[in-house]
Formats: C-alpha cells, structure tokens, sequence
C-alpha cells in the first residue's frame, strides 16, 4: 500500500525525535498539511510555530543550528523556496549551517491550488545556491532516507516533497552514497528520472517494451550532489539520455545533467521532458501531469521519438 510522501515524512520526524534529542521542527502555520505536527504533538517543546512567515522560518531555524541544534524547517515548497531565499543565500548558506529545509507540496501536487502554490521553479533555484545539497525524493522510503541523511550532514540541505500517494519502487541499497539508482537494466536509452516521475517512467519503460526499445531506468533523488558518473557509465552504453522531471526546464535536473556530461568524451543523443516555459493551472495532479507531457504515455513517445532517430 502506498504512503503519502508527506505522512511518511512527518512520521520519520517523530520517530528520529525519540533519539536525537538535537533535532528540533518549525513550521510555517501548516503542521497539519505538512504533517511536522506529528513531531509537534510528540515533542512539544522541540517544535515551534513561526506562523505565515517563512522568511523568519528560516531565520529562527538558523539561530537554532548556530546554537548547536540540527533544525528542519518545514513549509509549503513554493513559499519555502521564494519567500526565504535572502535568509537561505545570506545566513544558511553562507554559514554552511546545519539545516533541513523540507519543501511539502512540491511541483505539481498542491494541484488545486493553481500557479500560486505549485512550485516548478525550486530545484533551480535551490541548486544554485553555493553549500546547499539538494534532494528529491521519489517515494516515501525515499523521503524518509533522505531525512536520516540530512540530519547527518553538517551543512543545509533541501528536500523536495511530494503531497500524493505515490508507488513505493525498490529500495535503494545505499542512498547515503547519493549515487543513482539503477530501477532497469537496457541497452537503447538511458531514462534519468528525478523525482516521483520515476514511477511514470517505469510504467513507460513497460510502454517501450511494447515496442521493442529496452530502456534503462535511472531514479536520481540526489539533483546536488549530481552523481555525474552514474549517469555517464549508461549513456556510455546506450548512446542516448531522456532526463524527466516535475519542474520547469529551465535550470532543473535536466540542465544539471547536461552541466554535470558537458565535458562527456563521447556522444550522445538528448532529450528532456518537463515543464515548458510557462505558468501551470489548476486540476487533478494526474491531468495535470498528463497535460505537462509527465504520464507513461507521453513520456514514452518522447523517448520513442529519440530512439527513432538517426
């Protein structure tokens, strides 16, 4: 059975709050959405409302960590991500000061929501950020190691998360390594998935099969740290990469890749699949997914479309 992102994460923060007595929660006025009001329930005195003000979220988080506390400030990705940026840039990051910042809701999942809450735009600008590291879970398991990871790591790292149930995929052997993990061994094409739409692309790999293309599947939750290597020993292989990502194309996973195999001594057939230069709207998160070219089938005819070519 499938666990939403956000209620696997908030129970894990409660869980590691029994035995690590450092780790402290903020929230943005929103514990019940982002589910850090389990740890809040749990820890009272270890879990702080700052209210509908993720710049001071982050602030407080920071003088928490300069007080030798390892704080995980959790809010709405969009708000996290735009309204905090001078506090992450100038106090977190400039300090390499231990702090977890957990984006709920990230890309499309606050679907009803519209433009205004969808955040497309977080990955690119939280990876620009010099001593931020830089995680996207793909199912809860997923969230849940890459809290255990932050929570070790002595500087700020960001993690996306995702609203919805999502298909739980096999659990990664290593995730501390922050290398890729291999979903599916091919031959033909390389598919790097970021994110939740690593279970679209399995589904698409299915597609694929259909019509005789082997695809290997890469889920890469780490976007900073990039494990350039991983990717670049299988489009060594197949000759061909398929980036997919929930979020705009504009300086997300697929441009990080391309940044990180810019020296690649071989070639390579590319494509990306993700969020064209625009603003999103307001629907169901599979149609929207759907209509941004992020089902199975879409995914599938764009990689069948690389694969076809000469």
């Amino acid at each position: 059975m499938s666990v939403a992102m956000r209620d696997a994460f908030g129970a894990k923060l409660a869980e590691l709050g029994k035995t690590n007595d450092k780790l402290v929660v903020l929230d943005a006025d929103v514990s019940s959405s982002t589910k850090s009001g389990l740890f809040g329930k749990a820890f009272p005195k270890r879990f702080y409302n700052v209210g509908v003000a993720e710049a001071n979220l982050v602030g407080v988080a920071a003088g928490l960590a300069a007080s030798g506390y390892h704080p995980v400030a959790n809010a709405f990705a969009i708000f996290l991500a735009l309204k905090s940026m001078d506090q992450i840039r100038n106090v977190l990051c400039y300090n390499k000061l231990p702090v977890v910042l957990a984006g709920a809701y990230g890309g499309l999942s606050d679907s009803f929501d519209g433009a205004s809450h969808q955040s497309i735009s977080d990955i690119a600008l939280m990876r620009v950020m010099p001593n931020m590291e830089v995680i996207v879970p793909a199912d809860s398991r997923q969230a849940e190691l890459a809290l255990e990871y932050a929570l070790k790591h002595d500087g700020p790292v960001y993690i996306r998360l995702n609203r919805n149930a999502m298909p739980e995929l096999p659990e990664p052997a290593d995730f501390a390594s922050k290398k890729v993990i291999n979903l599916r061994k091919g031959k033909d094409v390389t598919i790097a998935a970021n994110g939740i739409t690593a279970s679209m692309v399995m589904d698409a790999a299915t597609l694929l099969e259909k019509q005789g293309i082997d695809a290997e599947i890469l889920s890469v939750p780490f976007v900073k740290p990039l494990d350039v290597e991983g990717i670049a020993a299988s489009v060594r292989k197949t000759g061909k990469l398929v980036t997919v990502e929930e979020h705009l194309l504009a300086g997300g996973f697929g441009s990080a890749c391309l940044e990180g195999l810019a020296k690649a001594d071989f070639e390579y057939a590319f494509d990306a699949v993700g969020i064209e230069d625009r603003f999103t709207e307001t629907g169901s998160y599979d149609e929207l997914l759907a209509k941004y070219g992020l089902s199975a089938e879409a995914i599938a005819k764009r990689v069948a479309k690389l694969c076809s070519q000469k």
